[in-house]
């Protein structure tokens, strides 16, 4: 179930579906998404489809992750990431071996403590795991050369807009959770923001507060 054939199988779809990147395509063919899904699910790792981690939340189906991966590096190289929900960890595992550093938000804490779990077991050193509101983003980190979403608010956070960088780009989905969301690509210029809709998408929404339970 997680042997290279499988995984190769998985690539080849996702190049199907339009991923061109090298690097994005061999970060996602050596990064092991069986080990940020529950032992039951395991058997499903390698599927392009997204499954339930625990407290109403999922991780991202490989496409989208390897899609959103692909648009944060598609201009230029990030060495300051912000993403917001940091989930099972998978895509933030991704994005650490695409980008300088990734800061990750999580509001609810035992996501955040399984993820820290698995993303140690990978030897990553370039994350920073935070337990926060991620619609706030991170102050004290920021600018960011780019931030990441992977959840969806109905409208996009001013917080997030204010913490990018000139030339810094947010990748978000938008809308509401019954209807259909757009993937937005977002990039501060100097007189404002310029908006790029690339595909409709489905994710849980972005919701405020925390939990620690």
């Amino acid at each position: 179930m997680t042997s290279q054939r499988t995984r190769e199988r998985l690539i080849k779809r996702l190049q199907e579906q339009g991923i061109i990147n090298p690097d994005v395509l061999d970060v996602m063919r050596t990064t092991p998404r069986h080990i940020f899904i529950d032992e039951a699910l395991s058997h499903r790792a390698y599927e392009d489809s997204s499954l339930p981690i625990g407290f109403s939340q999922t991780i991202s189906r490989p496409y989208i992750v390897a899609r959103m991966s692909e648009l944060i590096i598609s201009r230029g190289s990030r060495e300051n990431v912000l993403e917001v929900g940091t989930g099972s960890g998978y895509q933030t595992a991704v994005l650490a071996r695409l980008v300088g550093h990734v800061n990750s938000i999580e509001r609810i804490r035992p996501l955040q403590d399984k993820a820290r779990k698995r993303l140690s077991l990978l030897k990553l050193r370039n994350i920073n795991l935070r337990h926060s509101d991620g619609s706030m983003g991170w102050k004290e980190k920021a600018p960011f050369d780019a931030i990441l979403s992977a959840a969806a608010p109905e409208e996009v956070p001013e917080e997030l807009l204010e913490q990018l960088s000139i030339g810094g780009i947010l990748v978000i989905p938008v809308g509401e959770q019954e209807k259909q969301q757009k993937l937005h690509l977002i990039t501060r210029t100097e007189d404002g923001y310029d908006t790029e809709i690339i595909e409709d998408v489905y994710f849980v929404p972005l919701r405020s507060g925390v939990r620690t339970y």
